[in-house]
């Protein structure tokens, strides 16, 4: 869970609770240290959340705050609620769930002028291609990503030979009818594009990448720019 999603969570979990909460009960509910607990009080102290207590005592949040009302022109939302649809439709498994969760918490923060925007939106994601299938979960592929691990994979290419590959996902190109794993590739020693529907198998490593990944996104832009 990163951070921010963290804080936020900590912020949810004071809300239901209405009472005094240690440090070690976060904590654990978080599944995160106490010293990452403390820090992350601290964070949200400064940010002026308004928390009462201390470590050792408890902390609780002040009756009647709320997170502001999520503010977005008719023109924000639109394009909001199209992104999503348009990902509910030709995402993968976990990402289509995502986006369908996300026009529902988008209809329950917004005021309730702007929900008529939602339910009567004019805007619609059509296509007649088929959804891409895979054989691994993308998710885990994402999840790897945005840990900056590396990814053992088997391969199939376009004339069916087969192949074992140690790469490093930078990023996933989401296109109208496949896509694509842009990462470096060990054997290769050199930038690859494997069609998620070709990939047999995919299984995430403890073995972290040795660069950021910008920096292998902006060596990878830069290379296709040389090419173009």
């Amino acid at each position: 869970m990163r951070r921010t999603e963290r804080l936020f969570q900590i912020i949810q979990v004071l809300r239901s609770k209405r009472r005094l909460v240690t440090g070690r009960e976060l904590a654990e509910e978080l599944e995160i240290s106490l010293r990452t607990l403390y820090r992350d009080m601290a964070e949200l102290v400064a940010q002026r959340v308004p928390i009462r207590g201390e470590a050792g005592a408890g902390y609780m949040l002040d009756a009647g705050y709320d997170m502001p009302p999520l503010m977005l022109t008719h023109d924000e939302l639109e394009a909001a609620v199209l992104g999503a649809a348009w990902v509910a439709q030709r995402g993968d498994p976990s990402l289509a769930r995502g986006a369908r969760d996300l026009i529902a918490k988008i209809t329950e923060a917004i005021p309730p002028a702007l929900r008529p925007v939602l339910l009567d939106a004019g805007l619609k994601p059509i296509s007649y291609k088929p959804v891409v299938t895979e054989t691994f979960d993308v998710a885990s592929l994402r999840g790897a990503i945005r840990d900056r691990r590396k990814a053992a994979i088997a391969y199939e290419d376009v004339d069916g030979r087969a192949s074992q590959r140690t790469i490093w996902p930078i990023f996933i190109a989401y296109m109208e009818e496949k896509r694509i794993i842009v990462a470096w590739c060990e054997l290769r020693t050199d930038f690859r594009h494997y069609r998620t529907d070709r990939v047999r198998s995919l299984q995430v490593l403890e073995e972290r990448i040795p660069e950021p990944i910008p920096a292998l996104r902006k060596r990878w832009a830069a290379l296709n720019k040389r090419k173009s």
